[in-house]
């Protein structure tokens, strides 16, 4: 009997018999392929893109992101409504268990402005998504060159 009390008190205290509510794993958010638009040295306004990934089984739902490196920073999406192009901000960005979402030109994009020191090439910047759940993910995106094309 000895034994099996011991046995018993070391699963409780393992959580081993935890009820259903104990059994999901939180959210997760995966970052990758994080990378800034160089832009020229007086830009007031720059861009972040990167493939997002919900890891966990339940929805995420990202409300905003910061950076030491920007006074502001928001999530952005571009629409386009009879061939114009605008683009607004978003509340949140929700991502379902297993969801992929690609941040991209022309796409949903991190909008980053106000930048407190000059940003170059080869640089990492740092940012913070705050999700719903009060969790904060830090991350680097890093700067690469710009190809020519307009910036978001």
């Amino acid at each position: 009997m000895r034994c099996t009390t011991g046995m018993v008190t070391a699963a409780l205290a393992l959580g081993l018999f935890a009820g259903p509510h104990m059994a999901r794993a939180a959210g997760k958010l995966g970052v990758m392929d994080a990378w800034i638009r160089a832009a020229p040295p007086d830009a007031e306004m720059m861009a972040g893109y990167a493939t997002l990934k919900n890891t966990g089984d339940v929805r995420i739902s990202i409300l905003t992101v910061q950076s030491d490196t920007f006074r502001e920073a928001s999530i952005h999406e571009t629409i386009v409504t009879q061939d114009v192009t605008k683009m607004r901000e978003l509340s949140r960005l929700d991502i379902e268990p297993g969801e992929t979402v690609e941040m991209r030109p022309g796409g949903r994009h991190l909008m980053l402005s106000g930048p407190r020191h000059a940003i170059a090439v080869g640089d990492k910047v740092g940012m913070v998504f705050l999700l719903n759940d009060g969790t904060r993910v830090p991350t680097y995106f890093d700067v690469i060159a710009a190809e020519g094309g307009a910036s978001e």
